[in-house]
C-alpha cells in the first residue's frame, strides 16, 4: 500500500489546501494529513478544532486519515510508514524554502520522497493567514474555504469582538 504525508497547521483548511488533499488522495492508496502542533506559534484554533474540521470536510475520502503530530514532518512520515511528503506549491517563492526543507529531509530520510503539487491557478492567493483576515473583517469567505469552516471561523471572530 502507498502512503504518502500530507503535513502542515491548516488553521484553518482552505480551498486551497483541499485542492492537494484531494488530488494527492487520487495518487496514494492512503492518505495521512498530518496537523502540526507547533509550541511556538499562537494558532488561531486548537488542535482538536483543526482536526475536527480537516474530519468534517475529508469525510468523503475512505483513503484519508487525519492525525496530530509535532516535530520533524519526516520522523511523522517514517512513524506512519509513509512513502512520500506532499507538499504544495502556490507560486514560484514558494518553491526555495520548500526545496530546501526537501532536500534536508532528504538528508534525515533517504528512502521518502518529497512529491510538489502545484495548487490550482484559481487558489494560488488563498492563505490560512488571509483567510483569518479577510473573516475577522467579516467578509466574504465563500470561495476560500469550506461552508463548515466559514461557520467555525465566524463563531471565533464572534467571540473575539464581543470580549
Amino acid at each position: 500500500m502507498r502512503t504518502a504525508i500530507c503535513p502542515g497547521s491548516f488553521d484553518p483548511v482552505t480551498y486551497g489546501h483541499l485542492d492537494i488533499i484531494g488530488r494527492a488522495a487520487l495518487i496514494f492508496d492512503r492518505l495521512i494529513v498530518a496537523v502540526s502542533y507547533n509550541p511556538g506559534k499562537n494558532p488561531l484554533f486548537s488542535i482538536d478544532e483543526r482536526i475536527q474540521l480537516l474530519q468534517g470536510v475529508l469525510s468523503n475520502y475512505p483513503n484519508i486519515e487525519v492525525k496530530a503530530f509535532s516535530g520533524l514532518t519526516v520522523d511523522a512520515a517514517i512513524e506512519c510508514k509513509a512513502k512520500a511528503i506532499i507538499r504544495g506549491l502556490r507560486v514560484v517563492s514558494d518553491f526555495e524554502n520548500e526545496f530546501r526543507m526537501a532536500l534536508t529531509n532528504q538528508k534525515l530520510a533517504c528512502h521518502i520522497e518529497t512529491v510538489f503539487l502545484m495548487t490550482k491557478a484559481e487558489y494560488s492567493f488563498i492563505s490560512s493567514t488571509t483567510v483569518k483576515e479577510v473573516a475577522s473583517f467579516g467578509g466574504s469567505l465563500r470561495s476560500l474555504v469550506p461552508p463548515l469552516v466559514e461557520e467555525k471561523l465566524r463563531e471565533k471572530f464572534k467571540r473575539c469582538h464581543e470580549d
